[in-house]
């Protein structure tokens, strides 16, 4: 299987993340709510803090308009608690203007001293059903006017949804000054394609059998080398790491154990992105997997039964999952945002069993996105082996 080339190619680290479950996306038994793991400032504060202490040098901070709570003050209430750890904040394009979304991200990038990294996602509003080809362009003009109010002294923009005309930018130049934040996305639509090569930094997928990744990676590929440009993977996957593989198969089994199948659909049909190509490869993968849910020998789609979006899990001891994410790196993927249920008590297995065994990095030191009084880091310090 042939790596597409990729930005950090000489980067023999790799950035690894785990999730906040800002959505109420937390269980002890898939699809039974817990009240005690419920989406609060306290519970994903701790989560937070908790993949700070271990190692994790970013968190995903994901965004839903049903349930949760708001990413960007969320991501600002950490500020102050965190100082090392990584923020990926999810902004969703067009629900807030753009010049206002660029002063609030450089706002928030001070606040973080550089700390802040952007999930970029084009979706509906709620009452909003648009176009996909309007979407992307809509999201595609916001990162435009993003990328000039970070770099330029004003902001110039005559596009078919904004229009902006001399702009003053001073209040909105982040922290970092090498281009601002970095800028990761997901998307498989021929459109959400074309935005990502055109304009962002890290493509992440959704867990499919490695052939498939590889093909995605190289559409992705084709579309950023049309502009000239050249971009890092990421693949945001669940994990179940144990001693031994029969023990992370019995808690595979056991995390699904009372779950109503309904009940499944239910909390998969409410998501705004349930009807979205990439749920459809993730829906292809489970009618794939075997009668125990594998559709590779370590990777588990039971998680979607129970949840829209990503819904498979790297299952199996600590050198089996070793493998896993070492051949994953080797296709060329150098971000991973790891997650599991429920996230605290995940967090400690893979931060026990797994970091040391990892050589990891920061990719916005990696690609220089450092603030202009600080020196820049060497790609071989404050790597964690």
């Amino acid at each position: 299987m042939t790596a597409v080339p990729v930005r950090s190619a000489d980067l023999d680290a790799a950035e690894v993340s785990w999730f906040a479950a800002l959505c109420s996306d937390d269980y002890r038994y898939l699809g039974v709510p817990d009240g005690g793991l419920r989406s609060s400032w306290e519970h994903c504060s701790d989560i937070v803090q908790s993949a700070e202490r271990l190692g994790f040098r970013n968190i995903l901070c994901p965004s839903s308009y049903q349930v949760g709570q708001d990413t960007l003050s969320f991501v600002a209430g950490c500020a102050p608690i965190t100082s090392q750890i990584n923020m990926l904040a999810a902004i969703r394009c067009g629900e807030m203007q753009p010049i206002m979304l660029a002063r609030t991200v450089a706002t928030l990038d001070h606040m973080l001293k550089g700390r802040l990294t952007l999930n970029v996602i084009s979706s509906d509003f709620p009452g909003e059903v648009a176009d996909s080809a309007y979407r992307y362009k809509r999201s595609h003009e916001v990162v435009q006017i993003l990328r000039q109010a970070w770099t330029r002294d004003t902001i110039d923009h005559d596009g078919e949804v904004y229009h902006f005309k001399g702009v003053p930018t001073d209040p909105a130049k982040p922290y970092q000054q090498n281009g601002g934040p970095l800028l990761y996305f997901g998307g498989y639509s021929p459109d959400a394609l074309e935005l990502c090569g055109a304009q962002c930094d890290v493509y992440l997928m959704w867990p499919e059998p490695k052939e498939q990744l590889a093909e995605r990676m190289r559409a992705v590929h084709e579309r950023a080398q049309a502009h000239g440009r050249v971009l890092d993977y990421g693949l945001r996957v669940h994990v179940i790491v144990r001693d031994t593989e029969q023990e992370a198969r019995d808690y595979a089994e056991h995390l699904v154990s009372k779950l109503d199948d309904e009940y499944g659909k239910l909390i998969r049909s409410r998501a705004h992105d349930s009807i979205s190509l990439g749920v459809e490869h993730q829906a292809r993968a489970r009618e794939l997997a075997d009668q125990f849910g594998y559709v590779e020998p370590h990777l588990w789609t039971g998680i979607g039964r129970a949840r829209s979006g990503c819904g498979a899990a790297l299952v199996g001891s600590t050198d089996q999952v070793l493998s896993e994410i070492d051949a994953y790196q080797k296709m060329g993927i150098r971000a991973f945002i790891f997650s599991g249920y429920p996230h605290l008590d995940e967090a400690d297995h893979f931060g026990s069993k797994l970091l040391p065994h990892l050589k990891t990095c920061s990719l916005p030191h990696a690609y220089g996105r450092v603030p202009s009084e600080t020196p820049a880091t060497p790609l071989g310090n404050g790597v964690r082996r």
